[in-house]
């Protein structure tokens, strides 16, 4: 089934002479693995800004998120600060991966590692209209928030 091409094409622009554009893994990879363009060290509990050298147009409707890798949570203890980051499909700018080292050693990423993953997602950005009042949930959570469903 053919889709619109400005949905079924991700346009990317390397900023870098060492980046590569964003890739999935395998087929059926939900997410995009986004790679450094320069080597890293991050010790205990010690964050950066790492730089993918890659800018990306997403489709129109579409926002990109940025999350970490699991095998590097699992591993190493490295996650986002943001996670999920964020990407406006209005942004136009380099990728920028706010990395964080929460396991008890130092980790060290060569350039053309893969560090973090972008996952492409439809929103919806209705107008906001205030209200005196909100219509009533379907079940009876109302306003009962942390921990209001039990263990």
């Amino acid at each position: 089934m053919a889709i619109d091409t400005a949905l079924d094409q991700l346009m990317v622009r390397l900023l870098h002479p060492a980046a590569r554009p964003p890739a999935r893994t395998r087929p059926g990879d939900a997410g995009y693995d986004l790679r450094c363009v320069e080597g890293f060290s991050l010790w205990p509990g010690e964050r950066a800004t790492v730089p993918t050298g890659v800018a990306v147009a997403l489709p129109p409707e579409t926002a990109g998120l940025v999350l970490p890798r699991s095998g590097l949570a699992a591993r190493h203890g490295i996650s986002l600060v943001n996670s999920p980051g964020l990407i406006d499909p209005n942004y136009r700018g380099e990728i920028r991966v706010v990395m964080a080292n929460h396991g008890d050693e130092r980790f060290d990423a060569k350039a053309g590692d893969r560090i973090a993953q972008l996952l492409l997602v439809p929103y919806l950005a209705p107008e906001a209209l205030v209200v005196e009042e909100l219509p009533p949930s379907e079940d009876d959570r109302g306003v009962n928030g942390f921990g209001s469903s039990g263990r």
